[in-house]
């Protein structure tokens, strides 16, 4: 069986829960590979509507386990709010959860807001959860790794190391800030705050391995999507991790992978949530955005909205040497008057645009023909519109890989399968 990568081609927010979630009827392992608790993928299925941040979009397979990787940053209260939520609704998560990978800290989310405030109008649209602070400690090597929540006296011995180092910046840099929790008392409260998943610690190439070997089929997700990595996004306008599918192996615990599948989930038009910018913003956006409810899933920011931009998302397809594109809520797209798709960029560095020359780039349009058609009910390619199988297929051509999968709807079997 295929070891299979979903990633985003856009700025995040392209449905990948979604995809992941269907595909996970054949999965023995799930499996989110980076990113934190500061975005959320929504999965409709008959469980009910669930908004992820830390559990893979696979844990409603119970045959499925839900694998934690070591590239993720994990927030412990968190993610015991979201276990406790699964599972009032009837789902019993498996989990395996790596040691390697690194506790993000309330002092983590304090000090990602006390930076945004600095800032000011010049703020990175952070969703102030404390995604780069975590990550920023584990490059200074200063960061709290899950495994030592089994290791109670290193992991006070490291906390300690850590404050020692980070306080007296963070209270001369930020006057205000009154963190005054001491080591022990941090030890204390995540002891009692990961007890319910403690115990699934573990080094978790070991599971992966074993299910490598008995030829089981794996799906990798990625949190946001390709304009938001951390090398390749606008930056600095990105998030503070590598989403792309080359990263899938090193963040989930199977350095040596080779996926014979990456599908790179892409929405049917753009949107965007944070600070950057959207070449091809709508002019007119509260109507479309609220009837494609657009709104961020952490912090319910509305999302800025545009017409496809395939510069952009071939640009994503090709940095996750996608296989093969997911096309999600064209559904969204029926009834829209002027429909049309961004083919290039008129401009300074068009060939190569990187922030801030995208915000000077004029989107070059071509008009599509639109449909008024409900599509929610069609499960076949040919049941489509004429106009929407045009649109499928023009957006096929610009990425110059197929779209294998096309979403009419949230729900699980609103899927069309080509």
């Amino acid at each position: 069986m295929p070891s299979i990568v979903v990633v985003g081609a856009n700025w995040g927010d392209e449905g990948k829960g979604r995809i992941v979630d269907f595909l996970a009827e054949n999965a023995s392992a799930s499996i989110r590979f980076q990113g934190g608790n500061n975005a959320g993928h929504t999965v409709v299925n008959d469980f009910g509507t669930f908004k992820l941040h830390q559990l893979p979009s696979g844990i409603f397979n119970p045959d499925c386990i839900a694998v934690l990787g070591p590239g993720m940053v994990i927030s412990p209260a968190a993610l015991s709010e979201e276990i406790a939520e699964v599972n009032a609704a009837g789902v019993d998560v498996k989990l395996c959860i790596s040691d390697r990978a690194t506790l993000c800290l309330p002092l983590h989310a304090l000090e990602d807001t006390l930076e945004e405030v600095r800032l000011g109008d010049a703020a990175y649209g952070s969703t102030r959860q404390g995604i780069a602070p975590a990550y920023g400690d584990r490059v200074m090597k200063k960061g709290i790794l899950v495994g030592w929540l089994n290791q109670p006296d290193v992991l006070l011995e490291r906390i300690q190391f850590m404050l020692d180092w980070k306080m007296p910046q963070l209270k001369a840099l930020y006057p205000s800030c009154d963190f005054s929790q001491t080591a022990e008392q941090m030890t204390e409260w995540l002891l009692a705050v990961s007890a319910p998943w403690r115990e699934f610690i573990c080094n978790v190439t070991e599971p992966l391995k074993a299910l490598q070997k008995q030829d089981a089929n794996l799906l990798f997700e990625a949190q946001l999507g390709a304009g938001r990595d951390l090398v390749y996004g606008e930056y600095p306008y990105t998030t503070s991790s590598n989403v792309t599918a080359a990263y899938a192996g090193i963040g989930s615990g199977l350095p040596a992978l080779r996926p014979e599948r990456v599908i790179a989930v892409a929405k049917s038009f753009s949107s965007s949530v944070g600070t950057g910018t959207l070449v091809t913003a709508m002019a007119e956006q509260d109507n479309f955005r609220e009837s494609a409810n657009e709104y961020g899933a952490v912090t319910g920011r509305p999302r800025d909205m545009g017409y496809f931009d395939a510069v952009a998302t071939r640009n994503g397809v090709e940095l996750q040497a996608a296989t093969e594109i997911a096309l999600t809520k064209i559904d969204c797209l029926s009834g829209m008057k002027d429909l049309k798709i961004c083919v290039g960029y008129a401009g300074d560095h068009s060939e190569n645009p990187i922030w801030p020359q995208t915000a000077a780039l004029t989107p070059i349009y071509e008009s599509m023909p639109a449909w008024d058609e409900d599509i929610t009910g069609c499960r076949t390619f040919d049941s489509l519109p004429a106009a929407a199988q045009h649109y499928v297929e023009r957006i096929e051509a610009l990425m110059g890989v197929p779209v294998s999968m096309v979403s009419v709807g949230p729900e699980r079997d609103q899927m069309i399968i080509r």
